[in-house]
């Protein structure tokens, strides 16, 4: 047995599919998940991931395909049967019960004086002691979000989910937020699937982010390897700026292949680049080019290319120049401040070929 495989997942998708008439919700998903582990599903609105997650929390039933937690086959088990919990982007606490009263709802089995000492333990897990007698209406947008969360955990789920849990919170309050939700999880080890529209969010939460495009999962992986390899150019898209240069793939160079551009010739990485005369894209992020008003030529196996800046854009934390090609179309790069490259400047622009990503056209 390899390594890879010496240990089972905890949570296992094998071509999980759902229909709803005519439309397709999820396609054909596989997915292994970890223990202790955060998976974020990232992909903008109908793609299916919240579809998903109320599959797994047994809310939907699968058309197709199993889902298993733990060895156990979840596939006909009623959501109370389930070792998984949800926490819902409305948080839907009970307004006529206390903070004490909605984290203690889930525990009615467990006992008086252990569902006390529990709820108490929750409490301070997130930072709410002194709060379990308010209700839910004196409490700030974070102190709920804080209380739905603690509810959810109270039953110590396998997994637990979680739909859009920070989408109701302004955006530097979710941001603090991001850093409490991880925080609390790595103290627990309970293992997180978090559905996010928000790339940045994932980027930030996750051990590991699933794109998914029109119900399928299109690719699943650590959040630098989908920014710095991504394998489809909506994926490319969806992560951040990017520039992207059509062209045919040419000749492989070793572990790199030449695609042939209207710029030229552009050395690019070639790991699941298709075959010679393929249409594809390079994916480029605006950070990985230097830009110089000196002219195209560079020393070494770098790409260049020549343009002229049309707009250079103060965005505080950077300075973005948009660059007219000589075939008429904008290619996007990220300077430092003060990097003093006005509009109206020629500059020659170069990039390592391991900068260059070939994803299909």
């Amino acid at each position: 047995m390899t390594a890879r495989h010496a240990v089972a997942p905890l949570l296992a998708l094998d071509r999980v599919t759902k229909r709803f008439g005519a439309h397709d919700a999820v396609v054909d998903l596989s997915l292994d998940m970890r223990s202790g582990e955060i998976l974020c599903l990232l992909g903008p609105s109908g793609c299916g991931k919240s579809t998903l997650l109320r599959l797994i929390a047994g809310f939907e039933t699968p058309t197709g395909g199993t889902i298993r937690l733990d060895g156990l086959d979840l596939t006909g088990l009623p959501p109370h049967r389930r070792p998984v919990n949800m926490m819902f982007q409305a948080y839907a606490l009970f307004p006529h019960l206390t903070v004490t009263q909605n984290i203690a709802y889930g525990l009615k089995g467990l006992g008086r004086p252990a569902a006390a000492a529990r709820v108490e333990d929750l409490l301070r897990l997130v930072h709410l002691e002194g709060f379990g007698d308010r209700r839910p209406e004196t409490l700030s947008g974070g102190q709920r979000q804080r209380v739905a969360l603690a509810r959810a955990l109270a039953r110590e789920p396998k997994v637990l989910l979680l739909d859009e849990p920070l989408g109701a919170l302004d955006r530097g309050l979710r941001e603090q937020t991001q850093g409490e939700l991880r925080a609390i999880q790595r103290r627990l080890g309970t293992a997180f699937i978090i559905v996010t529209h928000d790339p940045s969010e994932a980027m930030a939460l996750a051990d590991r982010i699933g794109v998914m495009d029109r119900g399928r999962l299109v690719q699943i992986g650590p959040a630098e390897t989908l920014y710095e390899r991504p394998a489809t150019r909506f994926v490319a898209g969806l992560l951040g700026d990017v520039n992207l240069i059509p062209g045919t793939v040419g000749q492989a160079e070793g572990a790199r292949v030449r695609v042939d551009t209207v710029f030229g010739p552009i050395l690019a990485v070639a790991e699941g680049a298709p075959g010679a005369g393929t249409a594809a894209m390079l994916a480029l992020r605006p950070e990985r080019m230097a830009v110089s008003p000196l002219g195209p030529a560079v020393a070494g196996e770098r790409n260049t290319l020549a343009g002229t800046v049309e707009a250079s854009i103060y965005l505080g934390d950077r300075i973005r120049l948009d660059i007219r090609m000589a075939d008429g179309s904008t290619i996007r790069a990220n300077l430092p401040v003060g990097a003093g490259i006005e509009s109206g400047t020629p500059v020659g622009l170069s990039f390592a070929p391991e900068a260059a990503t070939v994803v299909a056209a």
